[in-house]
């Protein structure tokens, strides 16, 4: 991402958009939420409520780190597939300068192509992971290449972009063949095997001790003469230019922030940058998990490493944020009773933290998405990863209220409803109804604020001794967590549940969703390779099978498979039975999480995880089709831009909210372009 010029007005771009701030709207209008919808896509927008509730030097504060959050989006695009940035650049100079009929269905085609491209960070699906084929033909493809005069490049980027076993997949799961050599992702060099990266991070590991550092998360693995080396991210190694810019604005943010824990951190994080040191990472998150006092907040940095196939290399995000100080009581309940749930957990007392230390929560309002959060953007956060960090000093856990807003909005617009197609009965879709936004909240809350921070590593075990498996397998401990305790009656008594009834609702979304409906978002055919919806597939197939009443000797199965008027639906018969399942699979995960249990965490996620019925899977994608709706959600960013007296002087800034998602990623790609589209 580059500088934004801070006079450049975005209106005159073309872009449509609105200026105003969330409370002193301009115009009488309801805010629409949806405002694009394409292939298996729908595109939101967001409010930023509370913005005027800032000061003015908050309110610069968060401008500088949102540029900053989006001044990396050059380097995802260049992680997730070295041939990315090339066509992705080629895809902009064509809208930007093709002047052909721009009325024919196989342009329409050419453009959903671009925007898939756009919202993916690259050529591959952002959740499913497989390579996203132009519905124009390749022939079409060639002739508008033509009319950019870059039509010497159709021979080799059109096999890329058109034959389906090019780099098939962005991250390969399967077992025939070497992971690494599979994954189109771009952290490791040509001829670098599964074996090698592990051997070469392993001896790190051995000398790690107690406090090992994040070996990799921030560098490309590269071969040469036979010999293993790093490409560090840093201002002079791999993505300098983009780093330099995120710094540019890292330290106009330090001049404007709130207090002295932030300039240290930021501080910290600016030399992180300039260095690549691993050391001075581990010092900014430490400094950067124990300011719980500050309004605005950040993440910045390589962080997630959902997209490497070996769980070691992360990607780059960005997003800013404030505290939702009314909606932060009730994470800042569940975090006061951090110990509480530590020490009731059902997994083994050899697993559990003696002391929880440093465990905050909060609800927060998202300001701007970037990197890896942008356009598709979490709904809770849970950092710093670091096990020993968190061990030590705590984590932080925030659950995002606007996003969530946005996304139930979107659903009101919506004249259909997936609760009434799935739900069983007229008691499901009540307690849906009357619950299930609070208890998916609170599900959230539980997932990042103590499932995440929860537990602990037995001595000697390393990080990455589950491997592969860790991301799904961690992911499922979270979720495990939130399960089991969203149905205790310490959450009544605190008062963050209005009753003991209240968190069927999230039961049933759960299992619906992780047997069924979830698999919409895969094409007929493929496996469930996302790790976030393995955990969900993971849990709720392991408890229909061990809650079968077979193995139970009930009168009923506890979850319920049931065919009615010849569709599907699962109903749960047993909600207790169903707690005590939860229970005990967070009580064998911890284990496998705690010991480095590799063998048992592998044939976990290979059993339950990963294989689809293929009977249930035709009928839930032809279900859902006779909705008319989109199975996956992400955002248009709204635009922060100082506002200048008479005399030039900043005096404000303020929101303008924008309608056009491919004016938005033409925007960016002109504005926050740093790398080359050459081969990275």
């Amino acid at each position: 991402m580059n500088i934004l010029k801070t006079m450049l007005c975005v209106c005159g771009l073309g872009l449509a958009a609105v200026s105003c701030t969330q409370e002193n709207r301009t115009n009488d209008e309801p805010f629409k939420y949806t405002v694009d919808e394409f292939a298996d896509l729908q595109i939101l927008r967001y409010r930023i409520p509370g913005w005027d509730s800032l000061t003015v030097q908050q309110k610069g504060y968060i401008y500088h780190l949102a540029e900053a959050a989006k001044s990396g989006r050059d380097i995802l695009f260049s992680q997730n597939f070295k041939y990315n940035l090339r066509i992705r650049k080629i895809l902009e100079n064509i809208i930007e300068n093709y002047k052909g009929d721009k009325e024919c269905k196989e342009w329409q085609d050419f453009i959903v192509y671009a925007k898939r491209v756009f919202f993916s960070n690259g050529i591959h699906h952002h959740y499913a992971e497989d390579k996203i084929i132009p519905e124009c033909t390749p022939e079409y493809m060639e002739t508008l290449l033509q009319a950019i005069n870059q039509g010497n490049q159709a021979e080799d980027i059109l096999p890329i972009m058109y034959d389906p076993d090019v780099y098939p997949q962005r991250k390969y799961t399967g077992n025939e063949l070497d992971v690494i050599e599979a994954s189109a992702v771009n952290f490791y060099g040509p001829g670098i095997t599964k074996d090698e990266v592990n051997a070469f991070y392993g001896k790190m590991e051995e000398k790690g001790g107690e406090r090992p550092l994040a070996y990799g998360i921030n560098s490309r693995l590269v071969k040469n003469d036979g010999k293993l080396s790093e490409q560090v991210y840093k201002i002079g190694g791999r993505f300098s230019n983009s780093i330099n810019a995120i710094v540019l604005h890292l330290e106009k943010a330090l001049e404007l922030a709130e207090n002295e824990r932030q300039k240290d951190y930021i501080s910290k994080l600016i030399e992180y940058y300039r260095t690549g040191s691993l050391e001075m990472w581990d010092e900014y998150n430490i400094s950067w998990v124990q300011d719980s006092e500050s309004i605005v907040d950040f993440v910045n940095g390589f962080i997630e490493d959902y997209n490497d196939p070996l769980g070691r290399k992360a990607t780059w995000e960005g997003i800013v944020n404030f505290k939702d100080i009314e909606a932060s009581r009730r994470t800042e309940t569940i975090s006061n009773n951090a110990q509480w749930f530590e020490d009731n957990s059902p997994v083994d007392d050899r697993f559990k933290k003696k002391e929880v230390k440093g465990v905050t929560a909060k609800v927060i309002t998202i300001a701007c998405l970037g990197g890896d959060c942008y356009p598709a953007s979490p709904i809770g956060i849970n950092l710093p990863n670091s096990n020993w960090i968190r061990k030590e000093y705590g984590s932080k856990s925030v659950t995002i209220a606007n996003i969530t807003d946005a996304y139930n909005k979107a659903a009101e617009e919506s004249p259909n409803s997936i609760t009434n197609e799935f739900s069983y009965s007229d008691v499901e879709k009540g307690l849906i109804k009357e619950y299930g936004s609070i208890t998916g909240n609170l599900h959230t809350d539980l997932h990042e604020c103590l499932g995440h921070g929860s537990g602990q590593l037995l001595p000697g075990v390393p990080a990455t001794a589950l491997g592969e498996y860790n991301s799904t397998l961690e992911e499922a401990r979270a979720d495990l967590f939130g399960l089991y305790y969203i149905a205790d009656k310490k959450l009544v008594e605190l008062g963050i549940l209005p009753n003991e009834e209240a968190y069927k609702a999230e039961y049933i979304n759960f299992i619906v969703n992780g047997l069924f409906t979830q698999f919409v978002r895969i094409e007929l055919g493929k496996t469930n390779t996302e790790a976030h919806m393995q955990d969900r597939k993971l849990i709720a197939e392991w408890c229909y099978e061990n809650g079968l009443k077979e193995k139970t000797g009930a009168e009923k199965d506890v979850i319920e498979k049931v065919v009615k008027d010849g569709k599907t639906y699962f109903a749960i018969n047993d909600y207790t039975a169903l707690r005590g399942l939860f229970g005990k699979l967070l009580a064998e995960v911890q284990r496998i999480k705690s010991e480095g249990d590799y063998k048992a965490g592998k044939e976990l996620v290979e059993k339950y995880a990963v294989n689809i019925d293929p009977v249930l899977h035709k009928e839930v994608k032809e279900r859902y089709a006779s909705l008319n709706l989109k199975p996956y959600k992400g955002f248009i960013n709204p635009t922060i831009r100082p506002v200048y007296d008479k005399q030039g002087e900043i005096k404000d800034y303020e929101i303008i909210y924008h309608d056009d998602f491919l004016e938005q990623h033409m925007e960016y790609g002109k504005k926050y372009s740093y790398e080359s589209g050459l081969t990275m």
